[in-house]
């Protein structure tokens, strides 16, 4: 009767042991898994050169931006001038702007369409293998108005 009693307790003691290693290994695994996984393949980098609530003072400071897009959220006005995945790329168009004296602002948005994720993946191999700033803008300009496409879509 002892012997079974001292059994029973070593199998409960290794029975709770391997429970609570399971939750703490369970828990670091999937802790890093998750926010790996979600920040790096949602996240898009949107160059924008302002934000503005007046229409007509958004008009006249962006006359002289090309290529840009204007995204109306909420009564306000976002101009983009850039829109990449590598980080490298961003740095590329950004230049381009501030060497014409403009602002511009890194934002990481979340983008959940696969489409238009799709293509600017192509579209980043092909800025990121010219130097040309000419080359630069061209592609830009299609990135920026594939995005547009895609709003309209939706």
């Amino acid at each position: 009767m002892i012997l079974v009693m001292i059994m029973n307790k070593k199998f409960l003691f290794s029975l709770a042991v391997a429970i609570l290693l399971g939750t703490v290994v369970g828990k670091y695994f999937y802790k890093e898994n998750t926010t790996k996984t979600v920040f790096h393949e949602n996240d898009i980098i949107f160059l924008q050169q302002g934000v503005y609530t007046d229409k007509k003072n958004m008009e006249d400071n962006i006359k002289r931006i090309d290529p840009k897009i204007v995204v109306e959220e909420q009564d306000k006005y976002y101009v983009y001038v850039g829109i990449t995945k590598n980080q490298k790329n961003a740095d590329k168009i950004k230049e381009i702007y501030e060497k014409k004296g403009y602002d511009i602002y890194e934002k990481k948005i979340p983008i959940s369409n696969e489409e238009f994720k799709n293509n600017l993946e192509q579209f980043d191999l092909l800025l990121d293998k010219t130097t040309k700033e000419e080359e630069l803008i061209s592609i830009n300009e299609v990135i920026l108005a594939n995005y547009e496409q895609t709003l309209q879509k939706s």
